[in-house]
């Protein structure tokens, strides 16, 4: 019995914590430190999240434009686009913290780090 007992209490536990982790919003301002082969940039994004569907807008080195992404889980992606260019960031996401992978539109590759602002 202290076993099944014991079963159900971990099956509780993981379950909530899974849940938990699903639970980011990405919601707010964003200070982003960029570094590319190219250079360096700090943009800022102002992201807002409906489930897994992210809007917003980005402003920094490049200009300023309307953002589109996603948060699966923790995969987050972003995208827009600067006269025609596509840039992409694609990386992890956390309550606090994003980081990953940039792409200025095959002209340069590089890493990016952000925190929520606030």
């Amino acid at each position: 019995m202290k076993s099944f007992v014991f079963s159900l209490f971990l099956v509780w536990v993981l379950g909530f914590n899974t849940q938990a982790q699903q639970k980011i919003d990405l919601t707010g301002t964003w200070m982003v430190d960029v570094q590319t082969d190219m250079g360096s940039g700090t943009p800022t994004f102002v992201l807002k999240q409906e489930g897994e569907k992210i809007t917003g807008t980005y402003s920094g080195t490049l200009g300023e434009s309307k953002v589109t992404g996603t948060l699966k889980g923790t995969v987050l992606h972003l995208e827009f686009s600067i006269e025609g260019n596509l840039i992409t960031y694609d990386g992890t996401a956390s309550p606090t913290a994003i980081s990953g992978k940039v792409n200025l539109a095959e002209m340069a590759k590089g890493t990016f780090s952000g925190k929520r602002k606030g």
